[in-house]
């Protein structure tokens, strides 16, 4: 498997179609549960990199935390990034029809990922962004592939000016693009990203082929300009070396006083500002987020005050 690799199963064994009938099946013996399946992901900085004894040890512990390490569970290692990371899918149901909590998941997460850093000597890495601060909540995640994406989608607008050139381009550089309501575009890796996951979403990348059109008209009509006042200027008969300053000085005299020019200035400073991705903050339900999260503990300690009396 190129893009991932199974380091361990626990209590299950197949292919994913094996996997999930086996976990139907211990599903079964809950009659409660409406979430049965436990997902996790664990992702090292960049440039970081643990052996795969070292990454099976830490799935095993991401299981002892969440409880689920005597039920079924497999642990799995990602190789479509830059930065090691591995999946954990368990079965929150155990063989004794028990089911594993999964509330403060991401707190526990977060303590868990202070602990196994100390442990493997690893670099300290943001926090699950629920438990951030609204001001750390405001930096961008770290993510290789869309870096890349947003990059080579840029660069490649500042070089095209309509998009049969930047489908082209960009289909050159290894992607498919998708166009439909919006822009999405498919990698190497077979890997789908919306356009506005990146900060380029279709509106944004057609103002900026239609600015670049315009520009492109804008600066053809300024060098007609600028050859038709050569030719004027070309007619006069300049014999001395002070005639010819004087004519050039004429000649550039006319060029800056073109109304041209403050029209193309104004268009590359809104093309300028067009290629400069916004960053696209990540589509976290609102329980999660931190007021989220401090509203339902309100909830919580209010209901519990009116069980107690």
């Amino acid at each position: 498997m190129d893009r991932a690799e199974v380091l361990f199963y626990n209590k299950c064994f197949g292919n994913k179609y094996e996997l999930a009938s086996q976990f139907r099946d211990v599903e079964k013996l809950s009659k409660r549960v409406e979430k049965p399946v436990l997902h996790m992901s664990l992702r090292l900085a960049p440039g970081e990199q643990l052996s795969k004894d070292q990454l099976m040890e830490i799935g095993l512990e991401c299981a002892r935390e969440f409880g689920v390490a005597d039920n079924q569970y497999i642990c799995v290692l990602h190789k479509d990034t830059k930065e090691q990371h591995i999946h954990i899918a368990a079965n929150r149901v155990g063989f004794d029809g028990k089911v594993a909590s999964d509330s403060n998941n991401y707190k526990r997460m977060a303590a868990l990922c202070r602990r196994l850093e100390k442990e493997y000597q690893l670099k300290e890495v943001l926090s699950p962004r629920a438990f951030l601060s609204p001001k750390e909540r405001l930096l961008p995640r770290h993510d290789s592939r869309k870096e890349k994406l947003k990059t080579d989608i840029r660069q490649t607008l500042e070089k095209v000016h309509s998009f049969g050139e930047f489908e082209r381009k960009m289909q050159e550089l290894g992607y498919k693009v998708i166009k439909g309501r919006g822009i999405s575009f498919i990698d190497k890796k077979k890997v789908k990203i919306k356009g506005s996951e990146v900060g380029f979403a279709w509106a944004k990348i057609e103002k900026i082929l239609n600015v670049k059109q315009q520009l492109q008209t804008k600066v053809a009509e300024q060098r007609r300009f600028e050859r038709g006042a050569e030719q004027q200027i070309g007619k006069e008969r300049a014999v001395t070396v002070v005639e010819k300053y004087r004519q050039q000085t004429r000649l550039d005299a006319m060029i800056d006083r073109s109304p041209l020019l403050p029209v193309i200035e104004g268009f590359c400073k809104v093309l300028d500002e067009l290629l400069k991705p916004e960053y696209i903050s990540d589509s976290m339900p609102y329980e999660f987020t931190y007021e989220g999260y401090k509203r339902r503990r309100k909830k919580e300690l209010i209901q519990s005050r009116k069980h107690s009396h």
